[in-house]
């Protein structure tokens, strides 16, 4: 059976970008949550696991991956291995695009941080681009690591669509620079658990399609 293709049939010259954000982890789901970056390293959830098997069977159905590359963080892996059993690909881990290091945030919550660490907490809050996680990196860190992997993804794949799951950092300050605005505000840019994300790239420009798009979330049941 043909797949309606919500996401669109790729052209020449044309690469279609599929960026998702990984299942959800028990840190996500935690009430605060926490904060989890790149050094709390856990596997996806009983609540994860369930959405990144609709995620699958939703991308199954409406699109045709030619690659799928990921994170090599376990919640991104276990994440792209789902949609790669769909579609009989092997998926490739791109280093760059791991989640934002946290530094001495790891592992609290924003009502803990905003406590212990005062100063730098508002300092982040006010501009993210700019001021780093205690300890760790800044939006603008992040951004400089995975924009040359992402748009080196969509040089290579002229013609082709690929997937990528990453992360909400990582996610957001790509869409936000893709979208114009300034990297400081990419944390007004929601990414839900197995959030798709739909950019095309023509001739050296990239344009995004659609933004965290969860009607997959709508197969689980309740």
């Amino acid at each position: 059976m043909e797949p309606n293709h919500f996401i669109p049939r790729p052209e020449p010259g044309v690469t279609n970008l599929v960026l998702i954000r990984h299942g959800a982890t028990p840190p996500n789901e935690q009430r605060p949550f926490i904060l989890q970056g790149c050094g709390i390293n856990p596997s996806l959830s009983e609540s994860g696991q369930k959405q990144v098997q609709a995620l699958a069977d939703f991308l199954a159905e409406n699109s045709s991956l030619h690659h799928v590359y990921c994170s090599p963080m376990i919640r991104a892996k276990e994440t792209a291995l789902a949609v790669c059993e769909r579609f009989g690909l092997v998926p490739q881990e791109v280093p760059e695009i791991h989640e934002c290091d946290v530094g001495l945030w790891e592992g609290k919550s924003w009502d803990i941080i905003s406590e212990e660490f005062p100063e730098s907490y508002r300092a982040f809050m006010d501009d993210p681009y700019l001021n780093r996680y205690e300890g760790g990196e800044s939006y603008g860190d992040v951004f400089e690591r995975c924009e040359p992997a992402l748009r080196g993804l969509l040089e290579r794949h002229a013609g082709e669509t690929i997937a990528v799951v990453a992360h909400n950092v990582v996610n957001r300050v790509y869409l936000a620079s893709l979208l114009g605005l300034p990297i400081s505000k990419a944390k007004q840019i929601t990414q839900t658990n197995t959030g798709i994300n739909i950019i095309q790239h023509r001739e050296g420009e990239s344009k995004v399609v659609t933004i965290n798009s969860i009607f997959h979330l709508n197969r689980i049941p309740h």
